[in-house]
């Protein structure tokens, strides 16, 4: 193989004998016998110094460039990993409203969709019986009355002929007026309990709302016969189920393995993909600390506010939980880690030469890793392919990273 400088050093003394053998043959024989011998002197003083220089460069080559690695401090950050759970929305209370008197349906004010207030009036049961029933109880709680007024005034009288002239009434005829006042106060308080349990049962002809809400479901129209819902068992139709969506429930089943990160008040976000990704921020409001043997999960729930009802009840949910968290700990990009079973990774030393350095990994997140052992703070670490560079060998360092956010 012919190198640059040997073709160079080739070319010259080429030239320089075509040159001299022109001057000696031609034109230097005709002008000046002496000139032909200048030239042969040239050609080898020329040929004498050419290797000399060319010698000269080959013993001083200019310095190569240092290879330039990208690298990243050993720095600390805040690490957790994120696990994304399914939920769903379920009403904060729910509950399905019965009558409790039987009677015909006379009116039903609300529909599904409706919006009500606390103490808003929403069906009205007719029961005529109730009436004539309650009737009757204050007809004879009038009854009562009189007669006690009539027994206390007999037992008054008494009373004060005996103060006046003693012994003048007999003490059997003082104690029946007295017994039978107090039979007749008896019978006005028995009386009055008849007329307000007939009074209650004629108030809860009218259904009104436990609590703000929204009506979620009609299940009778009027004129319909209502079953009064008085038992556990019962078969009773209810009218109207009552949801509040003002305030939802986000339940959510958290694994066993992760049940010791989870705590009361700890923030998490919740996307409701099904409203174009829709992102809100809650926090864990309770959780049952209990897990469940056929599933092995735990459950957790978030209370969440929706004043303009934009959750609806059934809507799907995902929950974005940190788990394993380590505040300010030892972290490198994850592409500073080799992939061999053994973990290691590349570290510029003060020589700026390049050392393998094997490490222990601890939370590994998207795109950095937990340093556990083998580094220290301020290290520099080469990101990228680990095979462009070599142990021992000395490389210029780019820095990628120079501070971590946490």
């Amino acid at each position: 193989m012919t190198f640059p400088k040997q073709k160079l050093k080739m070319k010259t003394e080429s030239k320089l004998n075509r040159l001299a053998l022109k001057l000696k043959n031609g034109l230097g024989q005709k002008l000046c016998p002496k000139l032909s011998a200048a030239a042969v002197v040239l050609t080898a003083t020329v040929a004498l110094l050419l290797p000399a220089k060319l010698s000269l460069a080959a013993a001083n080559p200019e310095p190569a460039a240092l290879p330039s690695v990208a690298v990243a401090k050993v720095q600390r950050a805040d690490l957790y990993k994120e696990l994304r759970i399914p939920a769903e929305f379920r009403p904060y209370v729910e509950v399905q409203l019965h009558a409790k008197v039987s009677g015909y349906l006379k009116q039903i004010t609300v529909d599904f969709g409706d919006q009500v207030k606390a103490g808003q009036l929403l069906a009205t049961l007719e029961v005529p019986e109730l009436a004539d029933q309650l009737h009757s109880a204050l007809a004879n709680a009038q009854k009562a009355a009189a007669d006690y007024t009539n027994a206390h005034l007999v037992l008054t009288r008494l009373q004060a002929v005996n103060k006046d002239h003693p012994n003048l009434v007999a003490q059997q005829d003082l104690d029946t007026a007295q017994g039978r006042d107090g039979m007749t106060a008896a019978a006005i308080a028995a009386a009055q309990a008849d007329v307000e349990k007939y009074q209650t049962l004629l108030a809860y002809t009218k259904i009104t709302a436990p609590f703000d809400g929204v009506i979620t479901k009609r299940y009778a129209d009027p004129g319909s016969l209502i079953q009064a819902g008085t038992a556990s068992d019962t078969q009773a139709l209810p009218l109207v189920r009552l949801s509040d969506n003002y305030h939802l429930r986000l339940d959510f089943f958290v694994d066993v393995d992760h049940v010791k990160d989870i705590h009361l008040g700890d923030a998490v976000e919740v996307r409701v993909d099904s409203l174009g990704g829709l992102s809100s921020t809650g926090k864990v409001s309770r959780v049952t600390y209990r897990v469940e043997e056929d599933t092995r999960k735990m459950t957790a729930e978030i209370e969440v506010a929706n004043p303009q009802l934009e959750l609806v009840p059934g809507m799907y949910a995902t929950v974005k939980l940190k788990v394993e968290r380590r505040p300010q700990t030892l972290a490198i990009p994850i592409e500073a880690v080799s992939g061999d079973k053994r973990s290691s990774v590349f570290l510029v030393n003060q020589n700026q030469e390049i050392e393998e350095r094997p490490v222990t990994l601890g939370v590994e997140t998207a795109d950095q890793v937990e340093m556990l052992a083998g580094l220290k703070e301020g290290d520099l670490v080469v990101i990228g392919n680990h095979s462009q560079v070599r142990p021992g060998q000395k490389v210029e360092t780019k820095l990628l990273n120079p501070s971590v956010k946490p």
